[in-house]
């Protein structure tokens, strides 16, 4: 996945979502990060793509996602049912 297509996927969140990362060549008790809320953090002069949960803010390596789960929305949930 390259940097611009990950930015593009992550373009969805708006802090009302979570999301979960999956990261290749990570330990397996680091081979996975959730992001509560999270929030793609707008494109900024050092061109890193940074997530946030309104308290951290993460930084992805675009080459080492191997896949990408968002959460729905409340809404979307109770559409769903």
């Amino acid at each position: 996945m390259t940097p611009d297509q990950l930015r593009q996927a992550l373009s969805e969140l708006n802090g009302e979502r979570d999301c979960t990362f999956a990261l290749a060549g990570m330990p397996d008790q680091m081979a996975s990060l959730t992001v509560p809320n999270a929030m793609l953090v707008p494109d900024e002069p050092d061109h890193l793509i940074k997530v946030t949960d309104g308290q951290c803010i993460y930084i992805l390596v675009a080459e080492r996602i191997v896949w990408v789960r968002i959460g729905l929305t409340a809404e979307q949930k109770f559409k769903a049912r």
